[in-house]
């Protein structure tokens, strides 16, 4: 082969590799930088990664656990969060398909399943709560999972509808208040979920207090969740509105639930379980 023909294939492999550095190095940094910036992509897969870790590493312990426990509540519960937790590990891992064009149709759906896992282990949690001291065997069981499909089904075709039918970026944030329907639907989102916590917090000052877990960490945990859904309530009334102040804390409050809400529950509802035998 003549020494020209070679040279010239030289040079077109090292010019092919070398344009692909920088694509890849463009990526990369659109990935960590770009969209939120860096400590919002940060902090969502830190603790999303750290969490899933943690399950993996307590799973052999907590397998053996169950397997003596007999608690199908728990049983049940725990593998859902396990679902969920990966679910919310990749949502957080590809923040980056939010401001990728084309990538709409996935960061809906991805957006769309995580959102509703999430919601189903807080109804699941919150039917428990009502269920009160009865909340043993398979009758609570179904009851509790059944009252959370249905809500979660309801929740998952509203949003469909408004993603899909009409064209509504619920799970895109621009600093737009032109969408003023997005922001009315969060808004009564977050109204009914801060009204639930607030029954429920007027129920352990109340003479109901009977009919809830008599557990210091589940009246912390509805503290939590009520203070968290009054202020992203708080938020999206602000960012309909347009202001940056409320769309700056509608954005603290995804960060906060996304990486906070999951180990939150874990030590709720799980940990003492799986610290007795």
């Amino acid at each position: 082969m003549p020494q020209s023909v070679l040279s010239a294939s030289a040079a077109n492999s090292s010019s092919s590799s070398s344009s692909e550095i920088p694509v890849l190095s463009g990526r990369f940094h659109d990935w960590v930088f770009e969209c939120h910036g860096f400590w919002h992509n940060a902090v969502l897969i830190i603790a999303s990664f750290l969490f899933v870790l943690y399950l993996a590493l307590q799973s052999r312990n907590s397998f053996r656990k169950l397997s003596h426990g007999r608690s199908h509540i728990i049983i049940s519960y725990y593998f859902s969060l396990w679902l969920v937790s990966l679910l919310n590990l990749a949502w957080s891992t590809f923040q980056v398909w939010e401001c990728s064009p084309g990538k709409e149709l996935a960061w809906n759906l991805l957006s769309l399943f995580t959102t509703s896992g999430m919601l189903f282990l807080e109804v699941s949690l919150l039917a428990f709560l009502f269920e009160g001291n009865n909340a043993t065997g398979l009758e609570p069981l179904t009851r509790t999972f059944g009252i959370s499909g249905i809500v979660v089904g309801f929740d998952i075709l509203l949003k469909a509808i408004y993603l899909f039918a009409f064209g509504i970026p619920l799970f895109i944030d621009t600093n737009d208040s032109n969408h003023h329907t997005k922001w009315n639907l969060w808004v009564i989102h977050k109204l009914v979920l801060t009204v639930i916590y607030g029954f429920i917090l007027f129920m352990y000052h109340s003479k109901w207090r009977e009919r809830l877990p008599a557990r210091p960490a589940f009246y912390k945990y509805v503290t939590i969740l009520f203070i968290m859904n009054a202020l992203a309530l708080f938020a999206c009334g602000l960012s309909g509105n347009g202001t940056a102040f409320g769309f700056w804390l509608y954005h603290v409050t995804v960060v906060c639930y996304h990486a906070f809400y999951l180990p939150l529950l874990y030590i709720t509802f799980l940990a003492d379980f799986f610290q007795v035998i």
